[in-house]
């Protein structure tokens, strides 16, 4: 395989496992499509939340987006981020891999 087949075989491979993996991730640490699960890493991240702002969760901040995340899937611009990051990431990583095998 020509070197920069494997670079592309790798950013594609980032692109699916990002997009893939991240509604995964989401709920494993509690947000679900059922809500934020109890005593999760996702509560936890609530209730400092709440408390830096006075007993409620802000639209729009973090918590918010990513619990919308968990219930519904990614928007288009999301999962076009996370695809982004994705390639990036292996790109990176599969050049730097091919530079140290020279």
């Amino acid at each position: 395989m020509a070197p920069g087949l494997g670079i592309f075989a790798a950013i594609g491979a980032g692109v699916v496992g990002a997009v893939a993996l991240v509604p995964v991730a989401l709920g494993a640490i509690g947000f679900g499509p059922a809500g934020i699960a109890a005593g999760s890493v996702a509560a936890n991240m609530m209730a400092t939340a709440a408390a830096a702002n006075g007993g409620g969760v802000a639209a729009g901040g973090a918590v918010a987006v990513l619990q919308s995340a968990g219930a519904a899937g990614l928007s288009g611009a999301a999962t076009a981020a996370v695809a982004s990051a994705g390639a990036a990431v292996a790109g990176v990583g599969a050049a730097v891999v091919g530079w140290l095998r020279r």
